[in-house]
C-alpha cells in the first residue's frame, strides 16, 4: 500500500532531484548507497507494470500494479509523470509528490529521461536532473554481461544508451561518470547537499 504524509505547509526549500542513468550504468547501487549515507532524504517510489525481480520488494522498490491497474490509474491523473520503457509503464504519484512537497525534504526520484523532463516541466525552479554515466558504451557492455543479461538483451539496450548518453550531457544539469562508485557517492552526495538551499516559490 501507498506511504501516506500527512499534510502540511509548504516548506520553501523543498528540493526535487531526479536520477537517471543508461541500463547498467549504476544508477540503482548508488541510490541505495546514498539512502544509507542521507536518510533523511525522502525517496519517491514508482508504480511499475513490469515483473517483480528476484530480491525486490512490494513497496521498497515498486509498487508492482497490473497494467489495466496502471491504465486506469493514468486515465484518472493520478501520475504526475509516467512512460513506457521497454515494453512496460513507470509512473510516480501526483498525490504522493504533492504531499512530499509540503514536508521539510528534499526529494529523491529515479526515473528515465521522459519522465525526468516531465517532472522538470511541471517544477522547473525545484527540478534537478542528474546523470550517473558509464566510462564508456563497451564499460556498459561489460557491465550488462556481468549482470547476466543475454546477448540480444545487451544489444537491445545499448543501442538507445547512446542516444540517451547524449540527452544526459546536454540537457542535464549535473553529470556523473560513474568510474568509482565511492567517488560517485562522494560526488552525488555534494549536489544534493549544496542544492536546493535557494527559496523557492512553486506550489
Amino acid at each position: 500500500m501507498e506511504r501516506k504524509i500527512p499534510p502540511r505547509k509548504r516548506n520553501k526549500k523543498s528540493k526535487i532531484f531526479v536520477i537517471s542513468a543508461p541500463s547498467g550504468a549504476g544508477k540503482t547501487t548508488l541510490c541505495k548507497m546514498l539512502a544509507k549515507n542521507l536518510p533523511a532524504l525522502f525517496y519517491s517510489i514508482s508504480y511499475t507494470t513490469r515483473r517483480k525481480r528476484l530480491g525486490e520488494r512490494e513497496g521498497e522498490d515498486y509498487y508492482f500494479i497490473s497494467k489495466e491497474g496502471f491504465a486506469r490509474m493514468a486515465k484518472e491523473g493520478k501520475f504526475v509523470e509516467w512512460t513506457r520503457i521497454y515494453g512496460n509503464c513507470y509512473g510516480t504519484s501526483a498525490e504522493f509528490l504533492k504531499e512530499a512537497l509540503l514536508q521539510n525534504k528534499k526529494i529523491i526520484l529515479s526515473l528515465d529521461s521522459q519522465g525526468a523532463f516531465q517532472l522538470k516541466k511541471k517544477y522547473p525552479k525545484i527540478t534537478s536532473l542528474i546523470a550517473i554515466l558509464p566510462p564508456s558504451l563497451n564499460d556498459l557492455q561489460k557491465r550488462l554481461k556481468k549482470r547476466g543479461e543475454e546477448k540480444r538483451e545487451i544489444k537491445k539496450r545499448t543501442g538507445p544508451s547512446q542516444k540517451e548518453i547524449k540527452v544526459f550531457k546536454e540537457k542535464y544539469d549535473y553529470k556523473i561518470v560513474n568510474e568509482d562508485l565511492e567517488i560517485s557517492l562522494k560526488q552525488l552526495k555534494k549536489i544534493i547537499e549544496c542544492s536546493g538551499n535557494q527559496d523557492n516559490s512553486e506550489g
